[in-house]
């Protein structure tokens, strides 16, 4: 990829796969060879300068990293950008409209699409902006977890496909017009994308099954939207351990076992690149090169006690003995949410308590982790493609209803707009808590953002039903004070003991708590910590996680759990018995 790089860079996978670590070296070993590169996060929990190791370059333009001549960075906040889009589109009624009416058309405006298509106006400015052009040589984008990046890529098809046939009337991101004149810069940026000698994806991923499963859906789909010129890189690959610890011997024989069966990734791929793991986290500059020089950091040659910290089973016993309620597990994704939510849905089901386990995340991982539930165990998904096409169905017999051609023509085609998965999947999770009352019911939810935009819906939907006298739905209505209800709603924060995660499930308790809700407890997972490895490598990863299980310890509400990394991967009921033990 590096010895002839295209002018677009895409860096995309699985949260937590390290692929913001694998675009900042990218960039900066491109700009030491003399090129002019613009590095871009449109991820909403961006962490590019911590990993570059300077100060938050905010969100103002470009700014360049100290110490590497050439490369320049900015961050796309989708939040920012939805506000300016906002205003841009409610600006000139304010003068216009009745207080009540620029208030409504403002609530229409607070969803979670116009989030997504505010930021995709930021990306596509970057994509045929030719100012850019001339200034950069290259341009990096670390772009957001796999879902939310397929989504972001699809846009330009879905919006050119929209505009081209709807031109007039308002949809769940304001008036047509507002977005018509930016046709053919959508339009610009999907040839971009297509283009196999301007634009190269390349996919992260760790040696882990569910990681590499996820590149290769991830492949297939971007195949599939016309981007073929791809590159994988396998991030964090252990060498074949010097000694004789049982951790570091089971952890290369999963990595080996999980690379041979992803031949179809690996085969699709215009090339593959692996990353060994580092003892320490790449974080500066003089790190970041070390990733592509495979130059190692040194080891500690002691070994530092973590903080004592809870179990899953501690979790699972002060649960068991209240009354029915809902569990979700949040973090960042590739945290290891699913299965954590699987382990504690089988723990409480086989203490005899109903338990529904379902998911709201696009991956759906979790009867890959829990394909042989107990009878008293029911496991579900909300399918995004099916429940859209059931709400399509839905809003055209009953707001279509004796509508004339012209106007359920325009209902229907403001139903082909991306806005309607989202309120789609938000209706099926009302129903998924309506529907809980006398059972447990755990919800592995979506990556931190999108868990993020599905809440902010909920309470967005919430006070629009509650405004519609006599139309309300109840379940809508009454999911987000379940979910502010602290005995009624138990928010498990996951994450991995390291700085990202932690960092970002920091972000997300702060988030939380500006919509009035809270967490109930903190795990840390897959801790090396926690298994007493003697591995050189390992135990420096151990030592450096003592740091983060501390911030964990010190931000849960109640005691933190902590689950130590298994040599095996935690799938069907006998494996997840361990985690809760």
């Amino acid at each position: 990829m590096l010895s002839s790089p295209t002018p677009f860079l895409f860096f995309t996978g699985k949260g937590g796969v390290g692929k913001t670590s694998c675009a900042a070296a990218t960039a900066v070993v491109l700009a030491d060879a003399g090129r002019r590169v613009l590095i871009v996060s449109t991820d909403p929990a961006s962490n590019l300068a911590e990993v570059f190791g300077m100060p938050d370059p905010g969100t103002s333009g470009a700014v360049q990293v100290p110490g590497v001549p050439g490369l320049d960075v900015v961050n796309i906040d989708p939040s920012a950008a939805a506000a300016a889009y906002r205003e841009r589109v409610v600006g000139p009624y304010r003068s216009l409209l009745p207080e009540d009416a620029v208030a409504s058309i403002e609530e229409e405006l607070s969803g979670s699409c116009t989030v997504e298509v505010a930021a995709f106006n930021e990306f596509v400015t970057l994509l045929t902006d030719r100012q850019i052009a001339d200034a950069y040589d290259h341009v990096v984008f670390d772009t957001a977890p796999t879902g939310h990046t397929l989504r972001l890529l699809a846009l330009p098809g879905a919006w050119t496909g929209f505009l081209e046939t709807n031109t007039a009337g308002v949809t769940c991101v304001g008036p047509v017009s507002a977005l018509g004149h930016a046709q053919e810069a959508y339009a610009g940026s999907l040839e971009t994308l297509r283009d196999g000698e301007r634009t190269t994806v390349v996919l992260v991923a760790r040696a882990e099954s569910s990681s590499l499963a996820e590149a290769s859906r991830a492949s297939a789909e971007l195949a599939d939207l016309g981007m073929t010129t791809q590159h994988v890189v396998i991030n964090g690959v252990l060498a074949h351990p010097a000694g004789d610890d049982a951790v570091a011997v089971a952890r290369h024989d999963r990595e080996t076992a999980a690379l041979d069966s992803a031949p179809a990734l690996l085969a699709r791929a215009t090339s593959v690149d692996a990353v060994p793991l580092f003892a320490r986290a790449p974080i500066g500059v003089e790190a970041l090169r070390a990733i592509l020089s495979g130059d190692p950091a040194s080891s500690p040659t002691e070994a530092v006690a973590p903080p004592e910290l809870d179990t899953l089973g501690d979790l699972v016993a002060e649960l068991a003995v209240g009354d029915p309620c809902i569990v979700m597990t949040m973090g960042k994704g590739g945290v290891g949410k699913t299965t954590v939510a699987a382990a504690l849905a089988l723990a409480l089901a086989e203490r005899g308590l109903p338990v529904t386990l379902t998911t709201t995340d696009p991956a759906a991982h979790v009867h890959d982790v829990l394909p042989d539930p107990p009878a008293n165990l029911e496991v579900t998904r909300i399918d995004p493609a099916a429940e859209t096409a059931a709400w399509t169905d839905h809003v055209l017999a009953t707001a279509g209803a004796g509508m004339g051609d012209a106007a359920r023509d325009l209902l229907t085609e403001d139903l082909r707009s991306p806005c309607t998965e989202e309120v789609a999947v938000f209706q099926a999770f009302a129903r998924t808590v309506a529907d809980a009352s006398g059972r447990f019911v755990v919800i592995d939810t979506a990556p931190t953002g999108h868990t993020l935009l599905l809440l902010e819906s909920s309470q967005s939907f919430a006070r629009q039903a509650a405004a519609r006298e006599g139309r309300a739905d109840d379940a809508a209505t009454s999911l987000f004070a379940s979910l502010a209800d602290l005995e009624r709603t138990r928010i498990v924060l996951v994450a991995l003991p390291e700085a990202t995660p932690v960092h970002e499930a920091m972000a997300l308790q702060a988030d939380l708590a500006r919509a009035g809700l809270s967490p109930w407890t903190w795990v840390a997972n897959a801790s090396l910590a926690a298994t007493g490895t003697t591995d050189p490598v390992l135990r420096a990863r151990a030592a450096d996680e003592t740091r983060w299980l501390e911030e964990i310890a010190a931000a849960s509400p109640r005691r933190a759990a902590v689950v130590p990394w298994l040599p095996d991967v935690p799938a069907g009921a006998q494996a997840l018995r361990r985690l809760t033990s």
